[in-house]
C-alpha cells in the first residue's frame, strides 16, 4: 500500500461515510428498523478489511413472502461491498475455487435466492453448508480428494457471504449471521427504483471510498478489541462490525451496539430453535408448580396445546419413548416415583432445572423485567418414597370440591389453601384481576 493511498484513507471522515453509506441504502429499500440499516452499512463496510478478522460474519437477508425487497438490498451490498462474487446458485467446487485463487484477498460471496439452495425442495446441501459454516472463522480449511492428483487437498474457506431468499436459512448460518427480516412496503412506502447503469456509479463510488478508509487501518482493525454487549458467537459475528464502528466514531459506536443487541434478540425470539430445546420449554409450561409429573399426565398436557407440535409428532402423537429420547441429551431421564394414585413413570421437575436455565431462559417482558418464573418449592417427591396427600405433585384423582349450599341456609367458611405460597399479584395484574 502507497503513503498516497493511505493519506487517503487518513482524510475520510468514517462516520460520515458511514452515513453516506445509509442514506443510499435507504433511499431505495425500506428496511424494517434503523438496527437492521446499521447493520448492513457496517457489513459492507467490514467486506473492505477481511484480513483484519478472526471470524467473518454473515449477513441473512429474509423474507417471508416475494416483493419484500431482498433482492434489491442485496443489490446494495453488491454495488458497495468488496470484491462482490453473485451468484443464485453454486457449487461447493466453484466456491473453493473462488475463495482460492486468492485466500488473501477473497471475494465477498453473495447467494441470491438462497431457499432453493436450502429450502425443503433442495435438499440438504450439506457440503455448501459447511463450507459457508467452516468459512466464518480464519483457519478452518476443508479437505478433498483429488483423483487425477491421487492427493488430498486443503480448500481455504475463509470469505464473507451474504444470503439472500424467502424463509429461514438453516439455523447453522443464522447462527452465524446478522439477520435481517425484511418485509413488503406498507401503502403510502415509497422508494426510488434501481438502475445499475444510472446509479450503480454512485454506489461504486461509494465502494473505493470505503477501500479507501479501510484499507489505511488495517493495521487499528487487526488490534481492535471493542467492548462487545454480546457473548459467545454471536459477540464474534459481530466484533468486525462494531470495531468498525468504533473507528468510525460519531455516533457509530452506540448504534452499533444496539443493533447488535436488538437483531440478535428479534432472531432469538423468532428462533423456534431444535425440536429438543421446543420440548424443553413446554415442559416447563406443562409443570407448572409440580414437583413430579406422570409421564402420561406430562403428555396429555403437551398434547393438548393447540399452538405446540406434538399432538402431530408421528401417527399418535409424542410418545413415552419419543420423549425419552429427546429429553436423553440433557440428562433428563423418566424414573418410578410414588404419587398419591399409586407408582407411575415420571419426571421430576428438579432434573429439568439445569437444562431449563441453560437452554430456555425465562423470557423477558417489554418493559425489560424478568416474566416471574414458577414458584419454587421444596421438593416433596424423590424417586422410590412415597409422597404425602395433598402435596403439588400429586395427581388428583377426582378433586373434592364443596357442596353446594342450599338457598336460605348458611354457607360453608371456604375452602383453606394448601401449603405451597401463591406469588403476589403485581399491580398491573391486580388491576385486571
Amino acid at each position: 500500500m502507497t503513503e498516497h493511498n493511505h493519506d487517503q484513507g487518513e482524510a475520510i471522515d468514517g462516520a460520515e461515510l458511514l452515513d453516506d453509506v445509509a442514506s443510499t441504502i435507504s433511499r431505495y429499500v425500506i428496511l424494517p428498523s434503523t438496527s437492521a440499516l446499521i447493520a448492513v452499512v457496517l457489513w459492507i463496510a467490514a467486506s473492505h478489511a477481511v484480513p483484519a478478522w478472526n471470524c467473518a460474519p454473515r449477513l441473512v437477508i429474509r423474507a417471508p413472502e416475494k416483493r419484500c425487497g431482498k433482492s434489491r438490498l442485496l443489490d446494495m451490498v453488491e454495488g458497495m461491498c468488496h470484491r462482490p462474487l453473485m451468484t443464485t446458485n453454486a457449487s461447493p467446487s466453484a466456491v473453493y475455487r473462488s475463495i482460492g485463487m486468492n485466500p488473501s484477498d477473497p471475494p465477498t460471496l453473495l447467494i441470491d435466492e438462497a431457499d432453493t439452495i436450502f429450502g425443503a425442495k433442495a435438499g440438504d446441501n450439506e457440503d455448501l453448508r459447511g463450507l459457508l459454516n467452516a468459512g466464518h472463522q480464519r483457519g478452518r480449511t476443508t479437505l478433498r480428494y483429488n483423483a487425477g492428483r491421487d492427493k488430498v487437498e486443503k480448500h481455504v474457506t475463509f470469505a464473507m457471504a451474504a444470503l439472500a431468499g424467502i424463509g429461514a436459512m438453516p439455523d447453522t448460518i443464522e447462527d452465524r449471521a446478522a439477520v435481517v427480516r425484511m418485509r413488503r412496503r406498507a401503502p403510502g412506502e415509497s422508494v426510488q427504483p434501481y438502475r445499475v447503469r444510472r446509479d450503480g456509479p454512485e454506489l461504486d463510488e461509494l465502494r473505493q471510498r470505503l477501500n479507501q478508509w479501510l484499507a489505511s487501518h488495517l493495521d487499528d482493525l487487526t488490534d481492535a478489541a471493542p467492548d462487545m454487549p454480546l457473548e459467545d458467537r454471536a459477540a464474534d459475528t459481530w466484533e468486525p462490525l462494531i470495531a468498525v464502528a468504533d473507528l468510525a466514531g460519531g455516533n457509530w459506536p452506540r448504534a452499533a451496539r444496539k443493533a447488535a443487541v436488538a437483531l440478535t434478540s428479534d432472531r432469538d425470539a423468532g428462533d423456534e430453535g431444535s425440536l429438543h430445546t421446543r420440548l424443553l420449554a413446554d415442559c416447563r409450561i406443562a409443570f407448572q408448580d409440580a414437583d413430579a409429573l406422570p409421564t402420561a399426565v406430562l403428555l396429555d398436557r403437551l398434547k393438548s396445546d393447540p399452538e405446540a407440535p406434538w399432538a402431530t409428532h408421528g401417527p399418535n402423537g409424542l410418545t413415552p419413548m419419543k420423549m425419552g429420547n429427546l429429553l436423553r441429551d440433557f440428562e433428563i431421564r423418566s424414573g418410578n416415583i410414588r404419587f398419591t394414585t399409586g407408582q407411575a413413570k415420571g419426571y421430576a421437575r428438579s432434573d429439568f432445572a439445569d437444562a431449563w436455565s441453560r437452554y430456555c431462559p425465562e423470557p423477558k417482558t417489554t418493559d425489560g423485567e424478568a416474566v416471574p418464573a414458577v414458584p419454587g418449592v421444596p421438593s416433596q417427591v424423590s424417586t422410590g418414597t412415597a409422597s404425602s396427600s395433598g402435596t403439588a405433585q400429586a395427581v388428583p384423582a377426582t378433586q373434592a370440591v364443596p357442596g353446594l349450599t342450599r338457598e336460605v341456609t348458611p354457607g360453608t367458611a371456604g375452602t383453606a389453601w394448601g401449603p405451597r405460597p401463591v406469588p403476589a399479584l403485581s399491580d398491573d395484574t391486580r388491576e385486571t384481576a
